[in-house]
């Protein structure tokens, strides 16, 4: 008898899950809740809970040679770096390639997936979903994929930003920003200095009347371009330089790679130098930061310490007055509302046997 699997979400994931479900005889059923494929690269024009949310502009930090499947080439007259409407354009004709859409049930939201009286014996769960007209549906599956990512639920970090509730002007998370026109004319903080708050920060940089980009560690900055010209991954992967790194020790390794960032620009004269060393953290991926930087659009400043009704007091006790507008790029919680009695989530961390199985 042919094993069910039920796989949520059809994003990246979601889609070559259920692919391998079918070239290993299996029988996928996908619940989506959206009524297209894609998942974070699904763009909307609002922000809404529980799904994930990508800005108007953004742009992938793989190369194209890097993240495509290896069954299904990217097309060879799509750039290197693809903006997000590639993106959701590649993985449409991934699946509609595969034959995978009438494997997936789309506007349909698992409520909930417990463990069957005779799991111990059976291995099969009861999955309950609810579909686009409210209806809800019960069925029984032999496994089940969780392809929902972790980029639904923002992190806002409220209660380590004393003052904020009296701030007057506008605060946000990253998540809810869409594009620069909102900013036009105003003084904006972005915190945090991961990608997100990186592209934020340079992007409203050129429509804002000043931008603070605040961060409480700093960050190694990677462009793009790498030696040469060719995409920065794809130089890193190549067989003379995989070699190197594999017979290099880590810190002399780290080492060189730090020098040769400073090469391009010095972190530390950019107020970027960061606390922690390069293997420690992932980089950020932009290539106008420094930019923007040099033509003072962009200021960088340490941690806020504080706030007050218009202004930001910083840890190195220098205060930004007239803000308009505060950006959290503080990234994101993740949760498992549908089987939190199978998979518990502590401090944002998860046990999970190779990352993948329940213990």
């Amino acid at each position: 008898m042919v094993k069910r699997v039920a796989i949520i979400g059809a994003g990246n994931s979601g889609l070559t899950a259920t692919k391998c479900c079918l070239d290993e005889g299996l029988e996928p059923v996908c619940f989506e809740r959206s009524d297209d494929v894609g998942g974070l690269w699904n763009y909307q024009d609002k922000a809404t809970n529980q799904k994930a949310s990508i800005y108007k502009s953004v742009i992938i930090n793989t190369s194209k040679e890097m993240m495509c499947f290896s069954d299904f080439p990217i097309p060879a007259h799509y750039p290197n770096y693809m903006h997000n409407s590639k993106i959701i354009e590649y993985f449409r004709l991934y699946a509609k390639h595969f034959d995978l859409l009438k494997y997936i049930r789309f506007k349909h939201n698992v409520c909930s997936m417990k463990k069957r009286a005779d799991f111990s014996s059976s291995g099969q769960w009861d999955v309950v979903t609810r579909d686009g007209e409210d209806n809800l549906e019960s069925a029984i599956f032999d496994a089940v994929l969780v392809c929902t990512g972790h980029h639904s639920d923002p992190n806002l970090p409220l209660n380590c930003f004393p003052g904020i509730e009296k701030f007057s002007g506008q605060y946000m998370h990253s998540k809810e920003y869409k594009d620069p026109g909102a900013f036009e004319g105003k003084r904006v903080i972005v915190i945090g200095i991961g990608n997100s708050g990186g592209d934020l920060a340079v992007e409203i940089s050129r429509h804002a009347k000043q931008v603070f980009l605040s961060t409480r560690r700093g960050s190694w900055i990677l462009n793009r371009v790498g030696q040469n010209g060719i995409p920065v991954d794809v130089y890193f992967s190549t067989r003379f330089n995989v070699l190197i790194q594999n017979m290099l020790p880590v810190s002399v390794l780290t080492w060189l790679v730090e020098r040769k960032l400073n090469e391009r620009f010095n972190h530390a004269n950019y107020g970027l130098q960061p606390k922690h060393r390069y293997v420690s953290q992932h980089p950020m991926v932009n290539d106008d930061l420094p930019n923007r930087i040099l033509s003072g659009t962009l200021l960088v400043k340490p941690n806020v310490k504080q706030f007050t009704e218009t202004a930001a007091i910083f840890e190195d006790g220098t205060v930004e007055e007239d803000i308009d507008v505060v950006i959290f790029a503080t990234g994101y919680t993740f949760c498992f509302p549908f089987l939190d009695e199978v998979v518990k989530v502590k401090n944002n961390q998860v046990s999970l046997y190779k990352y993948v199985f329940p213990p």
